[in-house]
């Protein structure tokens, strides 16, 4: 018995629409449909190749459809907002082998490009390779691409089984099963046999949605007639592989949909079948030049570390295939893919043609329809644009802040989350839309930051209303003072963060507090480039005055950082958390710190270390609750997993205080994600004890991926562009083992720059480069430092001394395990150290360019020992560092015992 009948991946072989074959031929003509040459695929950029492990999921991601599925090569297929079909599998049987043959469980390997995903199916007696990509050009009411290519040895039978869904994407009503009709081909006016080389139509109830899908040269499996008793079969595709015609070429799986009754009927449909088949081959060529384009018109990082620079290029990507148009019911033009929102702007009014907007992202949906986080969130994609507006795709940035613009409601809070259907319903009527407190003011960040980056200042004044209102809610719904209220914005507006809490949901989140000071920050400066003083003042002391009482009513100074929140009456709940992390997300006005650092916090160094530390700090990210906590679960959603949000949170706030050792062993923990589960793309969450995603969690998720660049770009290099004063500030922490490293294509309004690093024996050189260089400056808040007059640029000095550490990849399903640096302070003649480890192992980590001072005092509070110095004097101070700069090495070894340990190490030279 075929798997597919004994595993029920199959649908009630709904007989209500089954017609005789030739009464369908009757009035039009068959669409042709054929098998294609072969593609030459693009081979440049970054490639991830991998054998495949079958649970493991894949997205194939466009702005019209997605394919989502896993490594094993069954997938799910949405033309959006319509999920198609689901669980396709594949069959062989091959001419004179008398056992069929499971061609998933022969998947091989994967390879995921920018353009395309491979998955190569191997067995003795053939080869398949299933080539999948979602082109943004199709034919209206077409999506995703699926090409078989087969290299056969013997004539061989593939049977395509499939459930047929025809469902609108959550939480649009669906009601009953589709019902499959095969439209036979035809030949000189007459069927072919077996009804080869027709195609399916799905119908629903009604007849403004249907869908139609084939394969060139298919035929159908069992449809029963009207006649026979109700039962169930599976929907199957069957196609016969000739290898003396067929190998070279291409099958293509073609799908489309209608959603109206003018592109719904089975004519339309053939025709829009026929359309895309015929332009496959000029639909790749041009999806596979857009991502060329992406790349070579974005930023890019050039460091001695491979697997970062690869990291970084994969996250763009993943941002740009989770880009989407929002779907609208209503025909134009006979389309139904109308190219107006009714009714979705804030008065109710047309919302532009043509959006473009960002979906929080993907993840099979099995029997529902809510594909992962597939629809338009607002918090999402606003902590988002923070990595959009590094890597310079100004225009999506842009368009996303219009997108919430026009969704924002009559008091100006800014929206949540609207689904992909939302325009077909009453979306208003469900309690999302402006569920969440915290989207407004990273709305305001977000604008301020869109406009610093880009220089469009033409996007405040043309949107000044939409952004003073949104500042108006944010203040006009803190907590009054006059009613015992301190002033601050609370969670009475929405959720926060948390979505439940035990013992009743927070009434003030430090972590709201933060983002209320900051966007008052914003507003200053927002309000200064609009030229209004007296607003600008009231936003600045606003954020001044909220600051101040952060830091009076939030500090816990027996934990030595801040509560999770404050209740009404003014106790703390005192729960160690991360979120006060956020009081380094904006690189605004703070508090100076002696070393040099800014924060909003005036105590913060005991929550630097809480964020390094092993009991918020896994190998693999950020938990949001300590597990030393009563309420922590590592299994749950708010108690205990781990976000890569968060974990990017705790990077850029580490290397912001100065602390980039922490920051880095954290910057390099999302960074691994990215070949972890989803191969090139950054997963939703993982459990806080092992390291392993949910079952549920979204595996290629917008912010996760951001989380990358945003430290990358930010963090290690410091780079901060303001485009109003044509400046580039730049405070590297750059890992000691490096000597020089490159971010190029920086886009600023007028062209696009080059950053070069330099490493020296007691300073990095920072240049500046590029066509454009001569408009612009380069500085930095780094003390000591001294600009180059030979070329825009400065020097940044670093210790004589420096520590190397190395990233460690955790394995799957691993505890954390791994040493960490809690804490460092360098001084002109040395340097404290605090490590962490579990109690009995050892850690190494390397000393960078000891043979530059005369001698090296190391004092511990641990076993720890150094080796003799095994390198040359390096007298020449004006030359660069030539690695390994005299390294040699801290040989830590943790005290016996329970649990984790610390060790002090001064350095003193």
């Amino acid at each position: 018995m075929p798997k597919s009948i004994r595993s029920s991946r199959f649908t009630l072989a709904a007989l209500l629409f089954f017609f005789p074959a030739i009464n369908a031929q009757s009035t039009a003509q068959t669409p042709d449909f054929g098998a294609i040459l072969p593609i030459a695929f693009d081979t440049g950029g970054p490639v991830i190749r991998a054998h495949t492990e079958a649970l493991n999921p894949l997205t194939v991601a466009g702005e019209r459809g997605v394919l989502l599925g896993q490594q094993d090569g069954e997938f799910e297929a949405w033309v959006l907002p319509v999920k198609i079909l689901s669980h396709l599998s594949i069959e062989a049987d091959v001419d004179g082998y008398t056992v069929p043959i499971d061609v998933n469980q022969q998947a091989a390997e994967i390879e995921v490009r920018p353009d395309r995903t491979v998955i190569t199916y191997a067995h003795i007696a053939f080869t398949v390779r299933q080539i999948m990509f979602s082109p943004n050009d199709g034919p209206p009411g077409t999506g995703p691409v699926v090409l078989f290519e087969f290299d056969c040895l013997h004539p061989t039978d593939f049977t395509f089984r499939f459930t047929p869904n025809l469902e609108f994407m959550w939480p649009m009503r669906n009601e009953g099963h589709p019902g499959p009709e095969w439209v036979p081909g035809v030949a000189e006016g007459k069927p072919l046999p077996g009804g080869m080389n027709g195609y399916y139509v799905l119908h629903a109830d009604y007849p403004d949605l249907a869908a139609a899908l084939t394969i060139p040269g298919a035929s159908s499996g069992i449809l029963a007639p009207y006649q026979e008793r109700p039962q169930v079969h599976p929907v199957e595709l069957k196609l016969r592989i000739d290898p003396a015609r067929d190998n070279g070429r291409l099958y293509p799986l073609l799908m489309a949909v209608g959603t109206n009754p003018t592109t719904a009927n089975t004519q339309a449909l053939g025709a829009t079948l026929e359309n895309l088949n015929q332009n496959i081959a000029t639909l790749y060529r041009a999806h596979s030049e857009s991502y060329k384009n992406l790349l070579a018109n974005s930023v890019s990082i050039d460091t001695p570390d491979k697997s970062l620079n690869e990291a970084f290029q994969w996250a763009v990507v993943s941002i740009e295939q989770l880009k989407a148009k929002p779907w609208a019911p209503d025909s134009v033009k006979g389309t139904g893919f109308s190219p107006y929102n009714k009714g979705t702007a804030a008065d109710g009014a047309l919302a532009p043609a043509d959006e473009t907007a960002l979906v929080a992202g993907y993840y099979a949906s099995g029997d529902s329809a809510r594909p992962g986080f597939g629809w338009f969130f607002g918090r999402d994609s606003l902590y988002t644009l923070y990595a959009v507006d590094g890597y310079g795709d100004f225009a999506l940035a842009k368009s996303e802040l219009e997108f919430l613009i026009h969704r924002q409601r009559d008091d100006g809070k800014i929206m949540h989350e609207y689904s992909q259907t939302a325009a077909a319903i009453d979306w208003r009527a469900f309690p999302y839309m402006y569920a969440a407190a915290d989207s407004t003011p990273l709305f305001l960040l977000a604008t301020l930051d869109y406009v610093r980056a880009s220089g469009d200042t033409a996007f405040l004044i043309a949107n000044r209303d939409a952004i003073e209102k949104a500042w108006e809610f944010e203040t006009s719904h803190a907590a009054d003072a006059a009613h015992g209220g301190n002033g601050i914005y609370t969670n009475e507006q929405g959720t926060g963060w948390v979505e439940s809490w035990p013992g009743g949901m927070p009434h003030q989140e430090i972590y709201l507090a933060l983002l209320d000071q900051q966007a008052g920050a914003a507003m200053a400066q927002i309000e200064d480039l609009l030229h209004d003083a007296a607003k600008s003042q009231a936003a600045k002391s606003r954020a001044g005055s909220v600051a101040k009482t952060i830091n009076d009513q939030f500090y816990d100074a027996d934990k030595h950082c801040y509560a999770f929140s404050r209740n009404k009456d003014g106790a703390l709940d005192r729960t160690t958390t991360v979120y006060p992390a956020l009081a380094w997300w904006s690189d605004l006005a703070g508090t100076s710190q002696p070393d040099g650092a800014h924060s909003i916090l005036t105590h913060p160094e005991g929550c630097l270390q809480q964020l390094a530390a092993h009991t918020l700090n896994t190998d693999w990210g950020l938990r949001d609750v300590s597990n030393e906590e009563k309420i922590y679960d590592g299994m749950s959603y708010h108690q205990g997993s781990v976000w890569p949000l968060f974990t990017g949170w705790a990077a850029l706030a580490e290397y912001r205080s100065n602390q980039p050792l922490a920051g880095y062993q954290i910057l390099m923990e999302n960074a691994n994600l990215t070949k972890a589960q989803d191969l090139g793309a950054v997963t939703e969450l993982l459990s806080g004890d092992f390291s392993v995603p949910f079952g549920r969690s979204t595996s290629h998720q917008l912010w996760s991926s951001a989380m990358v660049i945003t430290p990358i770009l930010r963090g290690l290099f410091g780079i901060t562009i303001d485009t109003q004063s044509k400046t580039i500030t730049v405070n590297p922490h750059l890992p000691a083992g490096w000597n020089h490293a490159d971010v190029l294509h920086l886009p600023v309004k007028d062209g696009y720059l080059d950053l070069t690093f330099n490493k020296y024996a007691d300073h990095w050189e920072v240049l500046l480069g590029g066509p454009f260089v001569s408009a612009w400056r380069v500085r930095t808040d780094s003390p000591g430092t001294s600009s180059n007059t030979r070329v825009p640029g400065v020097r940044v000095p670093i210790p004589p001394v420096q520590l190397d550490e190395s990233a460690e990849i955790p394995q799957p399903g691993s505890r954390t395990v791994h040493a960490r640096v809690l804490h460092e302070a360098w001084r002109a003649n040395g340097a404290t150290l605090v490590f962490e480890g579990l109690a009995g192992s050892s850690a190494f980590y390397g000393l960078v360019g000891i043979d530059l001072v005369p001698h090296l005092k190391v004092d511990s509070q641990g076993n720890t020992g150094i080796p003799p110095l095994d390198f040359e004097h390096l007298a020449a101070y004006a030359q660069p560092c030539k690695a390994p700069c005299g390294t040699t090495g801290l040989d830590l070894h943790f005290p016996e015992g329970e649990g984790w340990k610390t060790i002090t190490v001064t350095l003193t030279w």
